[in-house]
């Protein structure tokens, strides 16, 4: 069971129209998300990665500084960075939010617990090439988070809820032969 918020953000997801096959980012209405929005970000892959499109002021308050243009994966410890990339690209293939078990590392060290979640969309392209994603702070004190040193992932699920399902496999052939 995930938090209410993780939780609120992935509903939001599967209720947009084409969610079993990636939804398009216009049909996300940020107003669905409501208080949550300063907890919320977007990111867009472009071919040196993903980066934030934009994030909301409790991210940037708790890294302590803007994020448009900075790497999604730079706000993760080095040692979390390849266990999230591979989230992530789970996320895309599957066609399904991934969310992440995380630690809050600030700047005394101290860890504070954090749910992060991150959901496929399709961008005006129709490719699938934007996240849609929330920090969920568990603690009382994560609430207040500032000088976020970096992201610790301890675990990663896809979501499960029956309209976050995996998209649909489809068949092809060449020349009649079906080859997928």
């Amino acid at each position: 069971m995930f938090h209410s918020g993780i939780q609120r953000l992935v509903d939001a997801w599967a209720a947009l129209p084409g969610a079993a096959r990636i939804p398009d980012r216009a049909a996300f209405d940020p107003n669905a998300l409501g208080r949550l929005l300063p907890q919320v970000f977007i990111a867009e892959r472009r071919d040196e990665g993903l980066v934030f499109r934009l994030a909301g002021g409790w991210i940037e308050r708790a890294h302590g500084r803007p994020l448009k243009g900075a790497y999604l994966l730079e706000v993760w410890r080095r040692d979390s960075r390849l266990m999230v990339h591979r989230g992530l690209a789970q996320a895309f293939r599957d066609g399904r939010p991934m969310i992440f078990s995380a630690d809050m590392e600030m700047e005394d060290g101290a860890l504070s617990p954090a749910e992060i979640v991150a959901a496929p969309l399709r961008g005006p392209t129709g490719l699938p090439d934007r996240l849609l994603g929330l920090y969920q702070p568990l603690s009382p004190e994560g609430d207040e988070a500032k000088a976020v040193q970096g992201l610790v992932v301890r675990a990663m699920t896809p979501a499960t809820t029956p309209a976050a399902r995996r998209a649909a496999l489809t068949l092809a052939s060449i020349d009649g032969r079906r080859i997928a």
